[in-house]
């Protein structure tokens, strides 16, 4: 109850006065790491748990307050792409590892019986041992009335649900995959575009109500979701208000100022990290980031849950990068074939607000929540991990690791660093996240995860001294990957352009017979180059009109013989350069002749050279990495 009390009260906040309402609050990973560190040093040392996080709250709202006054989150620009990657990866990771776990915690209570003839009969051989009394399962004395009136489960019977768990494996994987599938609904031929569009973007609805409805309709014994009924505390001995001291000393505190500060390098870490993600430039956001006024909304947020003895409330990743996947917009008018371009992101704070009203409300609705089975929600925890892993560098990276290069996408990157160097910087942000994982994992070492994790940029800073600051700027710019191939593509371009300008007209017409050309660049950054043609023909009406393609020679007063008649013109070439430029139909000079002539009838206008018609990449589509041009 503590829970979704916090979530809807700091959510409904956040989407109303915060600078950056695309974020998703939530209780992440890391903060639920400093939570039980904190309970097991409570029971170490014999005190109440709640003071103490009361007090670790006053405090880390006070120090967030102060960063807020000083404008401490212009530090926001020391976290690069390295930094917030391997944040972004290690919760990604988290919510896949613990939905795997879940689901194989699901076999301990609905145990598999590998022997068929030695598994045990369903409730035979179960009891409920009340007081030392033991009595058998019937239709009056089932398991709930047994855990209700304090009992204990006794027997193998009482552990063993025959298909149970391997139902559950369905469930979770169904909603995985009907979770990917619909997701990329939008990009199949198939029913209107505004059909495919919701089919996407409920795709993970979609999945829960049908894995859900399934489960229903076999009757199986499934774990589901607990809900909550009332609004009570789970700790029916206290009110929504938290003693300050109880049974503690007033020396408590005091004491709390030392873990308070590594909440606060955790919070400020977990949430910019977050909202610097968020803010992305290939996200194509058109509000303001507004840090600050974020982090004071937080601070409120914090001092509130701490005097309430709810959870903390910060910025989630994985949850925050699903609902700006969820916003995204593309176009809707391409050509056949071609793939659908990312046109902006919905900003907006109804989103938001409803998603957490919704879940206020979801006190009131046990009876249809209470039918979802808990592999399905697993099976949306892995759904979102692996989504959320989707666009970032580091996993690009990883992949490259066991590619051949000729099959290696055309990273902008890869044009210009050597491999090795690009698998060094991949291998030192593994070693970083692996410290990660390993500080999370053991007790004794989670209480330096909040440093490790401000660590990182430290590790950032430090391999100025390894990599070249090109290398750098290339792999840890956040400018993202497609907008710099781009960037760089029309630079060569224009670059070849100014080439082709300066060249001397006598190059162009020289001895060797090269017919001039006009170049015209194409909007998919290629160059097409049209030959120029010179005519003199007079027609009974007059002499021709130049169009936009001819020009007149003023050396030759009298136009050229026409060359034989014919459905395709020989290119005056030598034998190398006619294998590498294609012979096209000879179409008429004139632009009110559209047609192709036919077979045997005269040139309506005479030309002087093959009108040959060559379309030039902007950039070589396979270049020797190490040997291309500067980046500018």
């Amino acid at each position: 109850m503590e829970s979704i009390v916090s979530a809807a009260f700091v959510g409904v906040i956040w989407a109303l006065f915060s600078g950056q309402p695309l974020i998703i609050m939530g209780s992440t990973g890391p903060v639920l790491v400093f939570e039980a560190i904190v309970t097991m040093t409570c029971r170490t040392y014999d005190l109440d748990y709640l003071p103490i996080r009361f007090w670790i709250g006053l405090w880390t709202g006070f120090f967030l307050f102060i960063m807020v006054a000083t404008d401490a989150s212009h530090l926001v620009r020391y976290i690069t792409r390295f930094t917030e990657e391997g944040f972004a990866a290690l919760i990604s990771f988290i919510f896949i590892f613990e939905s795997l776990e879940k689901l194989l915690a699901v076999r301990k209570e609905r145990n598999v019986c590998t022997y068929p003839m030695e598994c045990p009969v369903l409730y035979s051989q179960c009891s409920c041992n009340i007081t030392g009394e033991l009595l058998e399962l019937n239709q009056n004395i089932s398991k709930s009335w047994c855990k209700v009136n304090g009992g204990r489960l006794v027997g193998d019977g009482c552990f063993y649900i025959p298909d149970v768990f391997f139902m559950s494996v369905l469930l979770f994987g169904g909603t995985f995959i009907l979770s990917a599938k619909l997701k990329n609904f939008r990009n199949q031929p198939f029913f209107p575009t505004k059909f495919r569009q919701i089919v996407s973007d409920f795709s993970v609805t979609a999945a829960i109500i049908l894995m859900s409805l399934l489960d229903f309709y076999l009757g199986l014994d499934t774990p589901k979701l607990s809900v909550p009924t009332g609004l009570t505390p789970t700790r029916h001995d206290r009110s929504w208000f938290v003693h300050p001291f109880e049974r503690n000393p007033w020396w408590t505190a005091l004491a709390a100022i030392v873990p308070a500060l590594f909440a606060v390098i955790l919070i400020f870490m977990d949430q910019q990290i977050t909202a610097v993600i968020i803010n992305r430039s290939e996200n194509k956001l058109r509000k303001g980031c507004g840090y600050h006024l974020d982090l004071l909304v937080l601070t409120v947020s914090v001092i509130f849950c701490a005097v309430c003895g709810l959870p903390w409330m910060v910025a989630a990743t994985v949850l925050s990068i699903n609902h700006v996947n969820s916003l995204k917009q593309e176009s809707e008018s391409r050509a056949p074939g071609e793939a659908a371009q990312f046109v902006k992101v919905r900003e907006n704070r109804l989103t938001t607000l409803g998603i957490y009203v919704l879940i206020g409300a979801s006190v009131f609705m046990k009876s249809i929540l209470s039918r979802i089975p808990m592999p399905v929600l697993y099976g949306v925890f892995l759904f979102m991990g692996v989504s959320a892993l989707r666009g970032l560098q580091f996993v690009d990276r990883l992949a490259i690791i066991f590619m051949p290069m000729k099959h290696q996408p055309d990273f902008i990157y890869l044009r210009h660093i050597p491999l090795r160097r690009v698998h060094l910087f991949t291998f030192i942000q593994v070693v970083c996240l692996a410290l990660l994982w390993v500080l999370k994992s053991f007790d004794e070492s989670s209480i330096l995860f909040p440093l490790m994790v401000l660590a990182l940029v430290g590790v950032r800073k430090l391999m100025d001294f390894i990599f070249a600051q090109k290398e750098l700027a290339l792999l840890d710019d956040l400018m993202p990957e497609q907008t710099r191939r781009k960037k760089e593509d029309e630079t060569l371009s224009l670059a070849e352009h100014a080439k082709s300008d300066e060249t001397p007209q006598d190059q162009q017409t020289g001895s060797g017979g090269t017919t001039p050309v006009i170049s015209v660049h194409l909007p998919n950054g290629h160059i097409m180059k049209i030959p120029k043609i010179a005519t003199g023909s007079v027609s009974k009406k007059g002499p021709a009109s130049p169009t936009s393609l001819e020009r007149v020679d003023e050396n030759h007063h009298e136009p050229p013989k026409s060359p034989r008649p014919g459905r395709w013109l020989k290119s005056r070439t030598t034998k190398n350069e006619h294998s590498t430029q294609p012979l096209l139909p000879k179409v008429s000079a004139n632009p009110r002749h559209g047609q192709i002539p036919e077979e045997g009838s005269p040139s309506p206008l005479p030309v002087r050279h093959s009108p040959i018609i060559t379309i030039c990449p902007a950039t070589p589509t396979q270049t020797l990495r190490g040997m291309q041009p500067p980046l500018v």
